[in-house]
């Protein structure tokens, strides 16, 4: 049976998409209105839009966040994860699928229980 995952509900955590956004985007040295455009958000709004998600005021729609994801080369989960989990998922998505079956076989083989 699966173990349920604790959460703080007075305070939780903030949610990552705005600070991973703004990483991802500065790491391809993107604007965050070239950005929008690329994503497919109206030119007019692009700039405006960005800048909302980024500032964490609003937060992207799933299927706008896979077109960011697409355009910045990051895997969707990278967005929601933590600072280790991000990491992780940026080095598991550089490996080639040979590789990846690899690290998987790696962890089916490591013993998790303390």
């Amino acid at each position: 049976m699966a173990k349920a995952i604790q959460t703080n509900a007075i305070n939780p955590a903030p949610c990552p998409v705005s600070d991973r956004l703004k990483q991802a985007r500065l790491k391809r040295n993107l604007s965050q209105r070239s950005l929008g455009i690329a994503a497919g958000i109206d030119e007019a709004s692009a700039s405006a839009r960005m800048n909302q998600y980024e500032r964490g005021k609003h937060v992207p729609d799933y299927e706008t966040l896979c077109q960011l994801a697409l355009v910045l080369c990051v895997p969707v989960p990278y967005f929601y994860a933590d600072d280790n989990e991000a990491e992780l998922l940026l080095n598991m998505a550089l490996l080639t699928n040979e590789q990846q079956n690899l690290v998987r076989g790696l962890i089916k083989r490591i013993n998790f229980k303390s």
